[in-house]
């Protein structure tokens, strides 16, 4: 690998964590910075360094997003779409380009920053910020995540975008506004010792498959949800009837901790039907509020996303 290819490689983790602000998918994110690293290489000559590395193959990226959204619209999560439902309705999907998708957290943030800046940039990967981002017109996005996440001047995010720094600031002011209505959740910081012994409770029952004492650690109006599935329910009556029906057949799962878009998370591996083995069922995000699991939601493309965190799909002991 040559010295040049080297560098752009450095930079690789922080572009998939702006690819995946920008777009919503993981998938779609390691699409993105790969074709973004391709045209950085081939136009490694135009470089001129008047600006950094770093500053440059951000706005290549950002390029690349903004022409793969141009005509698409924003990725949303179920409990955005549709009323709630109950254990008893039929279930639907949508394709996996509709839903929005969660990143592994050692793809998206650089562990060469420092600890706060570490902790902002695994805060802009939450599952609710990122939805809330793709309520944005692209522009509008891409400025809020160059001047607020990545700490560009406007007239920096300007030049990125090939716009006015008056146009910039104004769509910066319209994106802040969007988001202040939108339900962001809780600004996270590290897991309290508390929170930390939550989701290690909420382990060990989901391994006992204790409905009863899974319920026990939600808060009354914890939603639960699984793309590629509309189907998204509220409420621990609710959600127990679901794990004690439909879902019964994650019992006796195997779980494996992995940290997913700045939060706790499991990847599941069901019993298989003939009881031989387990296979790959879900990457699980828990989202929580206080000392209480405020969202549960189970990924289950696990052919794309698996991979995409390092794990088998057949699990192995």
């Amino acid at each position: 690998m040559s010295v040049q290819v080297q560098e752009l490689e450095l930079h690789r983790v922080a572009l998939t964590g702006h690819c995946y602000r920008m777009l919503g998918s993981s998938v779609d994110a390691d699409d993105a910075v790969q074709e973004a690293l391709i045209r950085a290489w081939k136009s490694l000559d135009r470089f001129d360094g008047r600006s950094s590395m770093k500053t440059w193959l951000y706005r290549i990226a950002t390029n690349v997003c903004l022409d793969a959204i141009s005509d698409r619209k924003g990725r949303v999560r179920p409990i955005e779409e549709g009323p709630v439902g109950t254990p008893d309705d039929t279930l639907a999907t949508q394709p996996r380009t509709h839903w929005l998708e969660p990143i592994a957290d050692e793809r998206a943030v650089p562990t060469d920053v420092d600890p706060a800046e570490r902790l902002a940039l695994r805060q802009s990967i939450r599952l609710a910020f990122v939805a809330a981002l793709q309520h944005l017109p692209p522009k509008q996005r891409a400025a809020l995540l160059f001047t607020d996440v990545l700490g560009f001047s406007a007239a920096e995010a300007a030049d990125s975008l090939d716009m006015s720094i008056a146009s910039v600031n104004s769509a910066i002011q319209r994106a802040r506004a969007t988001l202040s209505d939108k339900d962001l959740g809780e600004m996270g910081k590290p897991l309290t010792d508390s929170q930390t012994a939550l989701v290690d409770k909420y382990c060990e029952a989901f391994l006992r498959y204790d409905v009863s004492a899974l319920t026990s650690l939600l808060h009354d109006d914890a939603k639960l949800s699984m793309p590629p599935f509309t189907l998204w329910l509220q409420g621990t009556q609710s959600i127990a009837r679901w794990l004690d029906g439909p879902g019964a057949g994650c019992r006796d799962s195997r779980l494996a901790r992995v940290e997913a878009s700045g939060a706790p998370a499991f990847a599941q591996w069901r019993k298989n039907v003939d009881g031989a083995g387990h296979k790959a069922w879900a990457i699980l995000v828990l989202e929580l509020r206080g000392d209480r699991v405020a969202s549960m939601t189970s990924y289950l493309d696990v052919e794309k996303l698996f991979p995409l965190f390092g794990l088998p799909i057949e699990f192995v002991g």
